[in-house]
């Protein structure tokens, strides 16, 4: 069974193999991913998880190793065996201060009927610091003119196992009308504007909230169209109350 075909993993484990992953460099998701199959089965869960070794882990990449051939590959029975330990321990649910999934409030029927929902590129917490391409969560928002509410954490790593990892990253925020980004590159971000989202580019980051705080204003005042129609402000009204001052 390939890494596509098989079942989908909830977001713990997205999170923690994604995480995993992040301290072996020189070890894709797919890889790991499949390593954990070829020793704990098809179905990864969290009981699944605990019952993986550094050795287990170590075995199965240097049986890949010599399946494969690769003298460029990095010779995994000589990796670092801290980053290998550092990752089992994730695995197991030990998650590193800060980079585990944020508490969420959803959003219930009715409430911030003036509002729009926003996605955030992010590596850990709530920091706006990832790239579209390489981003370990989006985090949803409901962005009002007196509220920032967290409603969603999405973990992308099975993006890394899709023939189209752009329109996969674009499926998981399709409800999304913005997106707050460091970086996107082209091709990503014509998919990301197909799919009617507006890209806000970030380069330095900082926190999600304080960073979505300053649309407040914008929302109570005089949105840009492109934010009024996510607002659903009638087409005749946004650009009557647009000044051109955000």
């Amino acid at each position: 069974m390939s890494p596509a075909s098989a079942a989908p993993f909830s977001r713990e484990v997205a999170l923690r193999i994604g995480l995993a992953a992040r301290k072996l460099p020189a070890i894709s998701v797919g890889d790991l991913i499949e390593a954990l199959r070829d020793r704990l089965g098809d179905v990864l869960d969290e009981a699944a998880l605990t019952r993986i070794t550094v050795t287990d882990l170590k075995s199965a990449f240097r049986q890949s190793q010599d399946v494969d051939g690769d003298e460029d590959r990095e010779d995994f029975r000589t990796a670092d065996m801290p980053s290998f330990k550092e990752a089992v321990r994730i695995l197991w649910g030990e998650i590193p201060d800060g980079e585990g999934l944020p508490r969420c409030q959803p959003l219930a029927e009715g409430e911030m009927p003036v509002s729009v929902r926003v996605a955030v590129a992010s590596n850990e917490g709530e920091r706006l610091n990832g790239h579209f391409g390489s981003c370990a969560r989006f985090l949803i928002y409901q962005v009002s003119a007196e509220e920032v509410r967290l409603v969603d954490a999405r973990p992308t790593v099975e993006a890394d196992l899709s023939a189209d990892k752009n329109a996969f990253r674009v499926g998981l925020i399709r409800d999304c009308r913005v997106l707050y980004v460091v970086s996107v590159g082209g091709p990503a971000a014509a998919k990301v504007i197909k799919a009617d989202i507006h890209i806000v580019p970030v380069p330095d980051g900082g926190q999600a909230r304080e960073i979505l705080a300053r649309l407040h204003p914008v929302i109570a005042g005089s949105p840009p169209p492109w934010l009024g129609k996510a607002l659903g402000v009638a087409p005749g009204e946004r650009v009557r109350h647009y000044s051109g001052k955000e």
